[in-house]
């Protein structure tokens, strides 16, 4: 029963993060898109997890075959072993469920399509990591789940972290390439040239934040972080408000 209860709080907790992003980002859409395909690009989101931990472990191996020193091989891993692998993984699930869709017909779709495979990717992600926060704290306790007040205050904070942390990041980095995807509305002829400017800029955002948390020290710690993410969120804002424009100009013109 334990077993079960535990699990079931894992899931819970680290679903809801992504579930409250999702309401908030879809507010974004004037025209709301259809329920299922919410819900399948949500869904295979998450599933890529699962590609994600092969193909960064092998990026792992091939990096660290490069044989360059340890600082250089840890920032390789961060933004090509790490970032550059989620992002296009996201990018991926939106490229191969969603650009060829009939659904797909405003440019802003993009930026919340984007938004709703990366929050998908994090709600798995954000399970697995407390999975693992969770058995950490069970060889430490010498008990097998144990359902008391510790237990519900770590997977809460840890919950509320990666809500205001990793999870915010994914949807951000994701959106940012969902951006240069509805510019491309505007410029078909640029599209491969805007995604790839996109998931660049995508690739250093989560790269920089995933380094600055890892290797910072000090107030800078949480201070640079922050500041990215509010940055980014600022811009994101901006990128939503920019596309509804253009199309409202091009429906204008035409």
């Amino acid at each position: 029963m334990n077993h079960i209860l535990s699990y079931s709080l894992y899931i819970f907790f680290g679903i809801i993060p992504s579930i409250l992003w999702l309401q908030y980002y879809l507010r974004k859409d004037v025209k709301p898109e259809p329920k299922l395909m919410i819900i399948k690009v949500f869904f295979y989101g998450a599933l890529f997890t699962i590609p994600a931990i092969f193909l960064e472990i092998a990026a792992f191996e091939g990096i660290k075959w490069l044989g360059f020193s340890s600082p250089l091989l840890f920032i390789l891993n961060i933004f090509l072993g790490v970032a550059l692998v989620e992002e296009f993984l996201k990018f991926l699930v939106v490229k191969t469920k969603v650009l060829n869709n009939p659904e797909f017909d405003e440019p802003i779709d993009a930026m919340i399509y984007m938004i709703i495979a990366a929050l998908g990717f994090a709600a798995s992600e954000n399970i697995l990591t407390l999975i693992s926060a969770g058995n950490q704290s069970l060889v430490v306790g010498g008990l097998l789940f144990p359902l008391n007040s510790a237990f519900f205050g770590e997977i809460f904070e840890i919950s509320l972290l990666r809500f205001l942390g990793a999870t915010f990041l994914h949807a951000l980095s994701s959106a940012t390439i969902g951006f240069f995807i509805g510019l491309s509305f505007f410029e078909k002829e640029k599209r491969n040239k805007l995604i790839l400017i996109g998931l660049t800029l995508a690739v250093l955002l989560h790269g920089f934040y995933n380094f600055s948390i890892m290797k910072i020290g000090g107030n800078l710690k949480l201070l640079i972080p922050f500041v990215l993410l509010i940055i980014s969120a600022i811009l994101i804002s901006f990128g939503f408000k920019h596309l509804r424009k253009m199309a409202e100009v091009r429906k204008i013109s035409n």
